[in-house]
């Protein structure tokens, strides 16, 4: 027993037993370096200088029940340290198998509290960047699942965890080729690229994105990190360099042979002069005015689209405007025996706009619908409609064909600059400038499309010009 009690005594923590009104009636040296003479004193009194007994008290619970119980305690010393601590309960039985006292062993986990704390504190502080670094983040599994993502990256995509990342960005149906994410899970390398993708409003952005492995404590990888920057307005302003060099690129070899007429035209003016052949002077100079103007046409084209202007306004006749386009598409359609029709509730109307730009607009989008119904094999009868919808204050054209239609993917990158669904006999430049010319005009444009059906362009135009008022505000 001598021995027992100095065990009892010389454990390395605190240690005290205690009977039902939590009165310690025992207790080992360390518990009285630390908490004093206990004689008379209830366990409340002398570990948390407390009057009352503590709500969730593990003695208690011991005496109801016999069972060991734990939890973990804020306790003050002589000294006025505060301790954490760890407590064990155990039931003390006497001759007749009824519980007699309570032992309570506390053992002090203030250091591995202190770590506990510095560890949850890094955690929150790594939680706060991983939220508020300003790119979209995201982790994948394996299977391409989305299983954690930043705050950003839920406001622009939503929450879909669980989901394909794949179906997420690009709302398509198969994984994308190549897969960065698949290439850092292969071979454990960050990996880059430039994605067009779709936030959850419907808006394309550029995103410059960057993978890199997640590693277990076995160095095995168990998850890739996604990071895609926004790099939209960066691209924008490249594509605006771009599309000016190739347009002026593409309109000088007319202005190079507009010259070669001009030249000619000099030539008959200067025989007519010498000769003094007055047809031939006619004649010359009426190719020379010919020329200077479709130079100067070419000219303003350059203007409009290399920088951003006012549209020249001016009161469209609806019906004029339709018969033009016809007179300029029809012949193409019947070319691919392409059936045109005008469907128009308010021919006889009008609305104000920039006419040249409406024009080419129309026959822009036109142009396209004629492209998808000839690379459209599966039916045998392929019609293009144009459709004018009087909407009181606004005047809506559809160009509706049954060609070869567009999947989620195409129809979310259709107004990206140089994006084209034709491969090589697209420039990418038609929707985008049509898309263009209608935000000049303070209109909207969307398409509507189920890849093997057809396509519906949406375009909607206010009758009287109110961008002027929106831009002076």
């Amino acid at each position: 027993m001598e021995s027992y009690q100095q065990y009892f005594k010389s454990m390395p923590c605190y240690i005290t037993v205690q009977d039902r009104d939590f009165r310690i009636i025992e207790a080992n040296d360390r518990f009285v370096r630390e908490f004093g003479e206990f004689e008379g004193r209830h366990c409340f009194q002398m570990y948390k200088r407390r009057p009352d007994k503590c709500e969730r008290c593990p003695i208690e619970r011991t005496f109801r029940d016999g069972q060991r119980h734990e939890s973990e305690e804020l306790v003050t010393n002589l000294e006025n340290r505060s301790i954490w601590v760890l407590v064990n309960t155990t039931p003390i039985y006497d001759g007749s198998g009824n519980i007699a006292a309570v032992m309570e062993m506390s053992t002090d986990i203030t250091e591995l509290h202190s770590l506990q704390n510095q560890l949850r504190l890094s955690q929150e502080r790594l939680r706060q960047l991983f939220e508020e670094v300003p790119c979209f983040i995201s982790i994948q599994d394996r299977q391409l699942r989305i299983i954690e993502a930043n705050r950003l990256h839920r406001e622009a995509f939503g929450s879909h965890y669980g989901e394909k990342c794949y179906k997420v960005y690009k709302h398509r149906q198969r994984e994308c080729t190549p897969c960065m994410v698949q290439e850092t899970f292969a071979d454990g390398l960050p990996h880059s690229s430039e994605e067009i993708v779709t936030a959850q409003d419907g808006k394309p952005m550029n995103v410059l994105v960057v993978t890199a492995p997640i590693r277990n404590q076995s160095g095995e990888i168990e998850s890739v990190i996604e990071m895609s920057t926004d790099i939209t307005m960066i691209r924008q302003l490249q594509d605006k360099l771009t599309q000016t060099g190739l347009l002026i690129s593409s309109i000088s070899h007319g202005i190079r042979g507009l010259l070669n007429g001009l030249d000619g035209a000099i030539y008959l003016v200067n025989k007519g002069l010498e000769k003094n052949n007055g047809e031939r002077i006619r004649q010359g100079w009426e190719i020379a005015q010919r020329n200077i103007s479709r130079i100067r046409s070419m000219v303003l084209d350059i203007l409009y689209y290399a920088k951003d202007r006012e549209p020249e306004w001016t009161i469209i006749d609806i019906g004029s405007l339709l018969g033009e386009i016809e007179s300029i598409i029809k012949p193409k359609m019947a070319e691919h025996r392409i059936e045109l029709k005008i469907e128009a509730d308010c021919r006889t109307g009008d609305f104000e706009a920039d006419l040249k730009a409406v024009r080419s607009m129309m026959v822009n989008l036109l142009e396209n619908a004629l492209d998808a119904c000839r690379v459209d094999k599966s039916k045998e009868v392929h019609e293009v409609t144009i459709r004018v919808v009087d909407q009181q204050d606004q005047l809506r054209f559809e160009i509706i064909d049954n060609g070869i239609g567009m999947d989620r993917e195409t129809r979310d990158k259709a107004f990206s600059l140089f994006f084209s669904a034709k491969g090589a006999e697209g420039t990418g430049l038609g929707l985008f400038i049509a898309n263009k010319i209608v935000q000049e005009h303070g209109g909207t444009i969307k398409i509507e499309s189920e890849l093997g059906v057809g396509t519906k362009i949406i375009v909607d135009f206010y009758r009287r010009r109110r961008i002027a008022s929106a831009k002076a505000s």
